[in-house]
């Protein structure tokens, strides 16, 4: 009698893709998206906002006790936001900077292919961006020019650093210090 692959101790060669990584974002795509579905878009939106602000306070912190300063600089704050999204497998990179605003280009969603079709989960990154940028420098707009979740080859990601012409024409979320 040949034993089931289930009843046996050793399930760790069956080939299932779950592991933690892929369990939380999947985690993260079925909640927004039975936010969008419920609730709407903007809606959903929202309620994500609220957990990435609060994700923002506690990175921010967490940068700021670790390079020992009270603020960090437009320079730091634009290396920290670089930082966060490698350590969570983003590809982010610096395309521009200036007293004005900061462009971010990103090759690989930290959600990976469970972002596709879930524009709410942007809101992760405008709120963390968003928030440090203006706990730093005391206000920040984004701009979510291009997303991976709508279905662009990668993500064009501006933060507003001060109230100008191009901020003030710009669609995005504001935040203050």
């Amino acid at each position: 009698m040949t034993q089931s692959p289930i009843n046996d101790t050793s399930n760790q060669n069956l080939n299932v893709r779950l592991e933690r990584d892929v369990f939380l974002r999947t985690l993260v795509r079925e909640l927004s998206g039975t936010l969008e579905n419920v609730v709407g878009l903007e809606e959903a939106s929202g309620f994500i906002s609220v957990v990435g602000q609060t994700m923002g306070r506690e990175i921010d912190e967490e940068y700021k006790s670790a390079l020992q300063v009270n603020s960090l600089s437009r320079k730091q704050v634009a290396k920290v936001l670089v930082d966060l999204k490698k350590r969570i497998q983003g590809d982010f990179y610096i395309l521009e900077e200036s007293d004005e605003k900061i462009v971010f280009g990103n090759r690989v969603c930290p959600f990976a292919e469970k972002v596709i079709n879930r524009p709410s989960m942007c809101m992760m990154t405008s709120n963390v961006f968003g928030s440090i940028a203006a706990e730093n420098l005391g206000y920040a707009k984004v701009e979510l020019q291009e997303t991976i979740a709508r279905g662009d080859s990668g993500c064009r990601v501006v933060v507003y650093l001060e109230l100008t012409e191009e901020s003030e024409d710009a669609q995005g979320r504001e935040y203050f210090k």
